[in-house]
């Protein structure tokens, strides 16, 4: 189900496995945020990021799109 921009003030915590692609969503249009569902963005100026981690374990992933460090949240939101 379609609930418009998922864009929110609020990281995701999400758990990642080391030496993995990742797609992250920068359009904020995605249905399965904050990854990038490979469809939403066709209408956007906005591209997926490709992004991988060294190490297995839990990261928070930017949800204001905002972030200098995208993917991952720097604290933006708060501002």
């Amino acid at each position: 189900m379609r609930h418009g921009f998922s864009i929110t003030r609020h990281p995701y915590r999400v758990e990642l496995k080391g030496k993995t692609e990742y797609f992250f969503c920068r359009c904020g249009k995605s249905d399965t945020q904050p990854f990038c569902d490979q469809k939403s963005h066709r209408y956007t100026e906005e591209t997926p990021l490709k992004f991988s981690v060294e190490v297995d374990g839990f990261y928070y992933l930017c949800g204001c799109k905002k972030s200098k460090h995208i993917p991952f949240c720097d604290g933006t939101h708060k501002e």
